[in-house]
């Protein structure tokens, strides 16, 4: 008696495809069969043809949760990612009140978030140059050995909790978590320069959405990405580039591959669609991030990247921020307004409508670069990231011919809006399957909208009592554990509003608290594949 049998599967193999039923047994792949006749099984779920791919991985969310939780938290964050086909999330630790960068602050997080989880999900560790000046950085072993994937470096300010480094104390940071094995991901953006632009197109009086990411050049991007690939060589740290932006990364990175140093990048779905004159003119501050949309020019070096091997997989830095006090309040202009998008939500279907379906990338390509890729990277595969038995049965079920149009409005995120707005798409996801279970179908109903008033207050409003007594020394350091940002936010003042978006989050089929936490596996390094 197998628990569940995935019927009518349409599997890639390479660039090919087969049609077969999934066997799982003990929330793991047990077997592909050609026939389920006289196969029992306590559930079938109907795949009905659809390509069916190894769950996808979104490795870089800030899903703000503890202390931000007026932008998103870990329920309307999972349950996005649910939606768009992401069956593991990896959180950073940067957009929290305390920041993960010491084992107790990444037990703390765990308590909390694993409560609302809806998909599996890991941990990026941190390293801030506060921990370099402070003599902490013994903090990255520790975090290492209790499961962390990767470590997160900031050339440029993140938030508050999360200081960062300068050149020197980037290099320290590079040494400390070399010794470890695992990657080092860097926002790269040369600091001095963006300071000293953004100030003076301030001077100049430009109120204009394009400002900031001409503020934000290309140029600093560049410089910042030859200071780690030194530092890569340097020291033999994994550096990986994080949110690539631009045409010129992806070829100092293939570059530096192609002399043998230890160095990665990944790109956004943003970078590859969307260009900063028209999504900055129509959305303004909505289309704020850092790095910046960049140019059309930028968008087809990227995709060519992906196809070459200078990129090697895709995640979307989802980063939301709450509309009424952060992006459109009164007296907040582009310079001042906070630079953050959603992306877990639209993640998997623009790379296969505009990459997959538009001939840009094959099949095996969009395979690695949604799954394998980042499964590898992080030491998650094949547990993640593989159709192979004895894998969690993770899958990502996408019909490829439904036409649809990107609405903020009925996404799971609870931002509400996107300068993805308005795009249409060909191919949608229609189920998201982890560990064998049915997580997200495109439908109306949703277990979400069964919650009661007192479960949504324990689970997103306050935090339980038991935590705060198991971490009183962290509580005693933080206070009330919210960041002022929460303090001042419209949704503080306003709960029924958060009570009310989930309970109108639709097509989630398990409960919050079903996602799990999952260990690094071990150490694996991708290869080092280009195509000429």
């Amino acid at each position: 008696m197998y628990d569940v049998i995935i019927k009518n599967a349409r599997i890639p193999q390479g660039d090919n495809t087969v049609l077969t039923n999934i066997l799982v047994k003990d929330e793991k792949i047990a077997g592909f069969v050609d026939r389920i006749d006289g196969i029992e099984a306590k559930e079938i779920i109907d795949a009905q043809g659809h390509l069916t791919l190894p769950g996808c991985i979104d490795s870089h969310t800030h899903m703000m949760y503890p202390g931000f939780q007026h932008r998103e938290n870990f329920l309307t964050g999972t349950a996005a990612a649910a939606a768009g086909g992401i069956t593991t999330i990896i959180d950073m630790p940067c957009t929290t009140v305390p920041s993960v960068r010491s084992v107790e602050q990444f037990k703390l997080k765990l308590d909390l978030v694993k409560r609302q989880a809806l998909v599996d999900f890991a941990f990026w560790g941190g390293v801030t140059g506060e921990d370099v000046r402070n003599n902490w950085l013994h903090n990255v072993k520790e975090q290492a050995d209790y499961g962390v994937v990767a470590f997160k470096v900031y050339m440029t300010p993140s938030v508050p909790t999360y200081p960062k480094v300068d050149d020197a104390e980037m290099l320290e940071a590079f040494k400390a978590v070399a010794e470890t094995g695992l990657p080092v991901g860097v926002h790269a953006e040369n600091f001095t320069m963006c300071d000293y632009y953004v100030k003076k197109l301030q001077k100049e009086g430009r109120l204009d959405g394009p400002a900031w990411a001409e503020a934000r050049l290309e140029l600093a991007e560049k410089v910042a990405i030859e200071l780690v690939i030194s530092f890569a060589e340097a020291t033999g740290a994994r550096a990986h580039i994080v949110h690539m932006s631009t045409g010129i990364g992806a070829k100092l990175v293939r570059e530096a591959k192609q002399r043998g140093i230890n160095i990665t990048s990944e790109t956004c779905p943003h970078y590859l669609t969307l260009n900063y004159q028209e999504a900055m003119t129509k959305y303004g501050a909505l289309a704020k991030i850092a790095p910046p949309i960049r140019t059309k020019k930028d968008n087809e070096e990227l995709w060519e990247g992906i196809r070459n091997g200078s990129i090697d997989f895709i995640a979307t830095d989802h980063a939301p921020y709450e509309i009424e006090s952060e992006k459109l309040r009164e007296g907040l202009n582009i310079w001042t307004a906070y630079p953050g998008i959603p992306g877990v939500e639209t993640m998997v279907p623009i790379i296969v409508s505009e990459g997959y379906n538009k001939g840009r990338i094959s099949l095996s390509k969009m395979v690695d670069i949604l799954s394998t890729n980042a499964a590898k990277h992080y030491g998650l595969y094949p547990k993640k990231g593989a159709l192979q038995i004895g894998s969690d049965a993770d899958f990502t079920i996408i019909d490829l011919d439904k036409v649809w149009t990107i609405d903020p409005k009925k996404q799971a995120s609870m931002c509400g809006y996107t300068p993805l707005e308005g795009m249409q798409l060909k191919g949608k996801v229609v189920k998201t399957i982890v560990r064998g279970h049915l997580v997200y179908e495109d439908t109306d109903e949703s277990t979400l909208a069964e919650l009661t008033d007192d479960e949504l207050r324990e689970l997103v409003h306050e935090y339980p009592e038991e935590i705060k007594q198991r971490y009183s020394k962290l509580y005693e350091e933080y206070s009330h554990w919210y960041s002022k940002e929460y303090e001042n936010s419209y949704r503080k003042q306003h709960p029924e509003l958060v009570d009310k978006h989930i309970r109108g989050i639709r097509g989630i089929k398990v409960k919050p608290g079903f996602g799990q936490f999952v260990k690094r596996q071990s150490i694996q390094v991708l290869p080092r594949t280009l195509t000429f």
